[in-house]
């Protein structure tokens, strides 16, 4: 498929598709023409460059993925072992959100507090 159906399906823009494939992220094929002719299998693959972008992770370690992933199966070992390490981070990074959480949640239950006192 051509990158514009291609970027209407996954969600993401088609600038963006290209960066992917400038970095290295994406490989993709080139039709008769030369244009990209990107695959089924390419729709989950991006979505999930998305997914770890979005949780955090650094645009290197994505493309280190991505290099195991286009070596084969032989790689397997070290790409669970990156995305373990990810796994962690993300963990890391939910366990402070939810301290700042409870932290605003407390600040605004002073304020309606006094502002409830201030009524009576």
């Amino acid at each position: 498929m051509i990158i514009g159906e291609f970027s209407r399906l996954t969600g993401i823009s088609a600038y963006t598709l290209r960066y992917y494939e400038k970095k290295g992220l994406l490989h993709v094929e080139r039709d008769g023409a030369g244009r990209r002719d990107y695959r089924e299998a390419d729709v989950e693959w991006v979505k999930f460059i998305k997914r770890l972008k979005d949780t955090g992770m650094l645009l290197r370690d994505i493309r280190h993925y991505s290099d195991l992933r286009y070596q084969g199966d032989e790689t397997m070992e070290e790409r669970m072992e990156l995305l373990v390490r990810h796994r962690r981070s993300v963990v890391e990074e939910q366990r402070k959100w939810a301290e700042y959480l409870d932290n605003l949640d407390d600040k605004i239950e002073i304020y309606r507090e006094r502002i409830d006192g201030g009524r009576r």
